[in-house]
């Protein structure tokens, strides 16, 4: 069985906009950004979240980026998110960092720069944000950002994925059972999968029941055996 690099990459898409939709969740205290509506900040919030980020308060200057990235309570404007963010990532924020990185990558608010998107996704990711994490590695697999390093693209998918990130572990998935940038092993393979397809990953459902047909009896009962006694290992980052 050959793992499906273009799926991973979709899969690396389709994350980054969920990415967003996380920090608003960080932002506003949400349980959930689905089935609901968005709650509205008072203008006497608003006023206090910026009295403190013009006081150099990192985590009110990485709300603040926010606001103005979704228009929460202010007009939406990137190229204010962005000075926020970037003040609040000197500081060390590690998730006005992962915002940062988000913003180069994209081009919002300022001229589009990969190299500066992966400095920033790479503090981010160091302190532990699974979403920074994952995008470093795409980029690592992508090889068109950075010089193509399948060694560092699955460090960083593995620290995603143990930290319980569905998309890093169908990732491994694919990579384990190609043996791209580690030894081919299926049993780490049906695993991963078999982890992912836990969260709903439908495709990683396909994949794992396609792997298995080229699997024995002993070698799916152990990878099922390591998907239930995987427990996820997360990194709270500090700012």
């Amino acid at each position: 069985m050959e793992a499906n690099k273009e799926m991973v990459l979709a899969t690396g898409n389709t994350m980054r906009i969920l990415s967003y939709l996380l920090l608003a969740v960080l932002l506003t205290g949400c349980t959930s950004v689905f089935g609901q509506e968005r709650p509205t900040l008072t203008p006497e919030q608003v006023k206090d979240i910026i009295r403190r980020a013009e006081q150099g308060n990192a985590r009110a200057q990485t709300v603040l980026g926010g606001l103005y990235f979704f228009g929460q309570g202010v007009p939406k404007d990137y190229q204010l998110a962005l000075k926020w963010f970037k003040r609040a990532s000197v500081q060390g924020n590690a998730r006005a960092q992962f915002m940062l990185g988000n913003l180069y990558k994209e081009g919002l608010g300022v001229p589009q720069d990969d190299q500066l998107a992966v400095k920033w996704y790479r503090k981010s990711a160091e302190q532990g944000v699974v979403a920074a994490q994952f995008n470093l590695a795409l980029i690592y697999w992508e090889s068109n950002v950075v010089p193509q390093d399948d060694q560092l693209a699955v460090k960083w998918f593995r620290k995603a994925a143990e930290q319980g990130y569905a998309s890093a572990q169908g990732a491994l998935g694919y990579i384990n059972a190609e043996g791209k940038g580690v030894p081919k092993d299926y049993v780490l393979a049906h695993k991963w999968f078999n982890l992912a397809t836990a969260q709903g990953d439908k495709d990683a459902a396909k994949a794992r029941d396609e792997l298995a047909k080229f699997m024995t009896p002993s070698q799916i009962a152990e990878a099922q055996r390591l998907a239930r006694n995987f427990k996820p290992k997360k990194e709270n980052p500090k700012k």
